[in-house]
């Protein structure tokens, strides 16, 4: 039920009900996935190693990460920033999914490939996903800001850092990490969008009644392309979480060395040179994790929510009552 489907029994989704589901879905998972996101970008922000058996840094492991987050800053630290991860789900999962249900759409009329192609799913996955992100990045920074300080706190709330932000390092500074974001996020969505195609297809067609939304195989396929495409494309993201929190060294220092980064390469090759290449991959248990629920439950709600909509508009339309 993802992409546009000329075939499909169901009438085709309509912007608005990919803005519906899209938000929807986006907001359902976020809500349960922040904890390994938080700890995922603490992960990601610190210079020392990460390792359990040669502890350098604050954060050693995943099971001692979530301890020494929980002991130290309470319950509520798991969900630091959730005001702009949320505003920023519910913005991506819109328009990431209205641009794709879109150029799939257009791909049928205009051309003569198939829209429910994985290629075809891999090219207009990668677009929609780089459309979100351009809309979607001051919130992703704000989010990002939040989840790595500590205590006391440097931004009381959201307008808070908004304002501070934007006065003391200008309007810039929330499209920091951009770069590495749109290079590691059109293969990271459109393998996301392929792998969920080929492995539904590969699971086996939908149910004769058409009825595939939220179903248990959404789950598990959106799980594993979760897993493939976020193997493959981590680095930029670690990238992005190191150039994003650039000029907020104050509030990083007691969790250790900070750095400052002057671009992209510059933090490539500080990484390299410093961390080697292990430091590429930092925070990568906890992101996998993450991936694998988030864009699993991402597929999962968002089938379940336009199923939903098609559900209700099918009982609505069927009592109306029959015009003379």
């Amino acid at each position: 039920m993802v992409g546009f489907d000329p075939g499909a029994k169901e009438a085709a989704i309509s912007p608005k009900e990919a803005v519906l589901a899209g938000s929807a879905a986006g907001m359902v998972t976020r809500a349960l996935i922040s904890p390994f996101d938080v700890v995922k970008i603490r992960f990601q922000l610190q210079i020392e190693r990460v390792s359990a058996l040669r502890p350098e840094g604050k954060y050693a492991g995943l099971f001692q990460a979530f301890r020494c987050i929980y002991s130290e800053e309470g319950l509520s630290a798991f969900w630091k920033g959730h005001v702009p991860a949320q505003l920023l789900s519910i913005c991506y999962g819109a328009v990431q999914f209205t641009s794709f249900e879109v150029l799939t759409k257009m791909v049928y009329k205009l051309t003569p490939y198939d829209s429910q192609s994985a290629g075809v799913h891999f090219f207009c996955g990668g677009l929609a996903a780089c459309s979100a992100t351009v809309v979607c990045q001051p919130l992703d920074t704000l989010r990002t800001r939040f989840a790595s300080q500590g205590e006391p706190k440097v931004y009381r709330n959201l307008r808070h850092a908004v304002s501070t932000m934007w006065r003391t390092e200008g309007p810039l500074t929330f499209f920091r990490g951009l770069s590495p974001t749109l290079v590691a996020v059109y293969p990271y969505a459109g393998l996301q969008f392929f792998f969920y195609n080929v492995s539904k297809k590969w699971l086996g067609p939908p149910s004769k009644g058409g009825d595939s939304g939220g179903s248990l195989k959404s789950l598990v396929c959106g799980s594993g392309a979760g897993v493939i495409s976020k193997t493959i494309t981590y680095p930029f993201d670690l990238f992005k979480k190191r150039l994003q929190v650039g000029g907020f060294e104050a509030a990083r220092a007691r969790f250790g060395q900070v750095r400052r980064y002057s671009g992209l390469m510059d933090c490539m090759f500080q990484i390299a040179k410093e961390e080697g290449f292990r430091g590429f991959f930092k925070g990568l248990s906890p992101s996998l994790v993450k991936a694998a629920l988030s864009t699993g439950f991402t597929f999962f709600w968002y089938e379940f929510f336009i199923n939903l909509i098609h559900n209700v508009e099918r009982r609505r339309t069927t009592s109306e009552p029959a015009k003379d």
